[in-house]
């Protein structure tokens, strides 16, 4: 039998075939793969429980609360090193790059506050610096949490809402991030003062979480949330920042809102987060377990222990802020607790000179997974 074959194109069509498949292969490399497309901010993060309150140098925090997006967390620890009284760098491994913001929350059963220095890209990794003041606004030595995220774009899956902004003295936004696509602003108030702005993120009434750091490099600064209005448009937050004398007191400072997502930021993983709003009570859609558990507050405030059922899963972290008009701040009074797969916060609060007190806060819990 004669099998006829098909004639090998001319030069001119070979030179049309050339050129398609070449303009095939540009469009595939500049098109999202499957998995990038179901990728979710955030792009960079990275978190840490500094354990000990003089590490020696290059020392490696607790493993079990300390994790980010690079590839293999566990074989690129986290490192920290001690640059002064009260002073460190937290070395975050292979996520460097610019914008991103970072918070800090002491971990101390004495009245402590850790605030933000600066954050920096350093070859291929990022470093947060964080100092640690005791009530007088004397440097000292605490332990804290720590955690630095950067995201751009926006999700593939459309879970809950979040933004974040970092804010100079004046209300100019440095860096700021907003899953719907809209642009934060900062309005300036008086001293210490100020009004962030996060429109889209619009819900009628209180629901989320917010995180509120100093960064500040000349001396200590506490910042907290001193109001908040929500509406259908967008989210209101007024910003109080404070010295060590409890004076009104103008520095940086970063903010983040999430509903419905971790702390950090992504909507996906992780399986495992919670929040919780204490303002006298706990408005349902401020009280959220990705369990489907109820989270519980006990306690008079010397501390508050805030119970998530079902989803303590390390490698894991949280963040505290307090909430209200006056210069208390809050922190975590031990690193949290993990038992029958609840996560136990001890929150505490202090008032001027360091006295404990029972005020609102925020606080947020996540794991990596």
């Amino acid at each position: 039998m004669h099998v006829r074959t098909a004639a090998p194109p001319n030069r001119s069509v070979r030179a049309v075939l050339l050129v398609l498949g070449m303009l095939a292969a540009l469009l595939a490399a500049a098109l999202p793969s499957a998995g990038q497309a179901r990728a979710a901010v955030p792009d960079r993060w990275g978190f840490a429980y500094l354990d000990n309150a003089t590490p020696p140098s290059g020392y490696v925090p607790d493993p079990s609360r300390q994790w980010g997006s690079w590839t293999s967390p566990p074989s690129n620890p986290v490192k920290v090193d001690q640059i002064g009284l009260g002073a460190y760098v937290v070395h975050f491994p292979l996520i460097g790059g610019a914008g991103g913001i970072a918070h800090a929350t002491a971990v101390n059963s004495a009245a402590h506050w850790c605030q933000v220095v600066d954050w920096k890209a350093v070859g291929s990794g990022e470093d947060v610096y964080v100092s640690c003041y005791l009530p007088s606004g004397t440097p000292d030595n605490s332990t804290f949490t720590v955690l630095y995220t950067s995201s751009s774009g926006a999700p593939s899956t459309p879970s809950g809402s979040y933004g974040y902004l970092y804010s100079d003295v004046s209300g100019t936004v440095l860096t700021q991030y907003n899953s719907t696509g809209a642009v934060n602003a900062v309005s300036k108030g008086g001293t210490g003062i100020w009004k962030a702005w996060l429109p889209g993120l619009g819900l009628s009434s209180h629901a989320g979480n917010l995180q509120v750091t100093a960064v500040d490099p000349k001396q200590g600064a506490r910042c907290k949330v001193s109001d908040w209005a929500p509406g259908t448009a967008g989210q209101t937050v007024l910003v109080a920042c404070y010295d060590a004398s409890n004076a009104p007191y103008d520095t940086k400072w970063t903010l983040s809102y999430s509903h419905l997502r971790a702390v950090h930021g992504p909507a996906f993983p992780p399986r495992s987060f919670g929040y919780l709003w204490y303002n006298g009570s706990l408005p349902t859609l401020t009280n959220y377990n990705s369990g489907g558990a109820t989270n519980t507050l006990a306690g008079s405030g010397a501390p508050f222990t805030v119970t998530m059922p079902s989803i303590a899963v390390p490698s894991d972290t949280a963040q505290t802020t307090a909430y209200g008009s006056g210069p208390e701040y809050c922190g975590l009074y031990a690193p949290w607790a993990r038992t029958s797969g609840a996560v136990r916060l001890y929150v505490n609060c202090f008032g001027p000179g360091g006295a404990p007190v029972k005020v609102p806060f925020f606080t947020a819990y996540t794991s990596a997974l």
